[in-house]
């Protein structure tokens, strides 16, 4: 697994994290051959910060995640504001499959 910034090595659950960044951030019909490919996730970002948009932010990460990253189970994401105006999505979940099956995950993916 590498590394796409650096091109390096990282370990499995790095890549986790790093796919999912990049499925939350990949704006669906962008990716040439995988047009399905993402989530609606930057479309809502620019929506007014209320509680429906907070809650439609979190669904369709959850969804998203499912859909396109098996060897994440999400047990809970959170959304909120960043002291920088920007949004985060705290994701919580457990490893599905290899070695570390079962082990939880816990990080941050910003969205904005």
């Amino acid at each position: 697994m590498m590394d796409a910034a650096t091109g390096r090595s990282i370990a499995e659950l790095d890549h986790i994290q790093q796919s999912c960044r990049d499925i939350l951030t990949t704006r669906i019909g962008t990716r040439i051959m995988r047009r399905d490919y993402g989530s609606i996730v930057p479309e809502l970002i620019d929506q007014p910060t209320h509680r429906t948009t907070q809650l439609r932010l979190m669904a369709v990460s959850v969804m998203a995640l499912h859909r396109w990253e098996p060897r994440l189970l999400v047990s809970q994401v959170q959304f909120s504001i960043g002291m920088d105006g920007k949004g985060i999505l705290d994701i919580d979940g457990v490893r599905r499959g290899g070695q570390r099956s079962g082990s939880k995950l816990s990080f941050k993916v910003g969205v904005a």
